[in-house]
């Protein structure tokens, strides 16, 4: 892995200044959510499940979505309201085909490119944690030109429990051959940051383009989400 980042932002838009605090000098490592945190892909999603939807004449509502954000899809349908009568298989499927069809679309978060490149440089190893599915995390690093500068990507189907179990962040950790207590995750979602606590992680989160310690977001309080019984291959 290079220790500069090759990617140009494909937004064209520079991370603003002070966007991304100084990671601190006992971290040893970087761990980082996909959806939503290192990609723009929050929009893009809440698409594809709603046009997933669509054919059994559910219209998933904006506001109940963005509540949800960080879910797996198949948590999403459990959730939502007349979900669990629905044939989570085929919305999976479909709502995964219209990602894949999009994926050259995404784009990257700046303020986290800005960090990653900053833990590149000062020569710390990082992967990917995420609750999404290896079908769409790696192509998606590919199509942002990331996808060197990890040492390990954590998927949906690497774990028994998704988050907020700590499990992604754990394996995360362990792959990178890193105490967990010397990690730095970032996640955009409450679910996320909740798993990254429990991991025993210190936390940035985004917030209107910039990075701040989690602490500052008001996430104390998270919602209690039951995991999944195993492991699911889907997003």
């Amino acid at each position: 892995m290079s220790a500069e980042l090759r990617h140009p932002f494909s937004t064209g838009q520079p991370c603003p200044q002070g966007c991304v605090p100084a990671i601190p000098s006992d971290v040893e490592a970087l761990v980082l959510d996909f959806d939503g945190t290192l990609a723009d892909t929050t929009g893009g999603h809440e698409e594809a499940l709603r046009t997933a939807l669509r054919p059994y004449g559910v219209d998933l509502d904006h506001d109940w979505y963005r509540q949800h954000v960080g879910l797996s899809i198949r948590e999403l349908l459990a959730a939502l309201p007349g979900g669990p009568a629905l044939p989570h298989n085929e919305i999976i499927a479909n709502s995964r085909a219209h990602l894949l069809a999009v994926l050259h679309t995404i784009t990257p978060i700046p303020c986290v490119v800005t960090l990653l490149g900053a833990a590149r440089r000062a020569g710390l190893p990082c992967a990917v944690a995420s609750g999404a599915s290896r079908l769409l995390v790696e192509p998606g690093l590919a199509v942002l030109g990331l996808a060197q500068e990890f040492a390990a990507v954590v998927a949906r189907e690497d774990a028994m429990h998704g988050k907020p179990a700590p499990d992604l962040f754990l394996s995360a950790a362990r792959r990178l051959r890193v105490s967990a207590g010397n990690c730095l995750a970032v996640d955009d979602a409450p679910d996320g940051i909740a798993s990254a606590r429990a991991a025993g992680m210190r936390v940035f989160t985004v917030i209107g383009g910039h990075l701040a310690p989690a602490e500052n977001r008001g996430t104390a309080a998270l919602p209690a989400i039951a995991p999944p019984p195993s492991a699911d291959p889907f997003r």
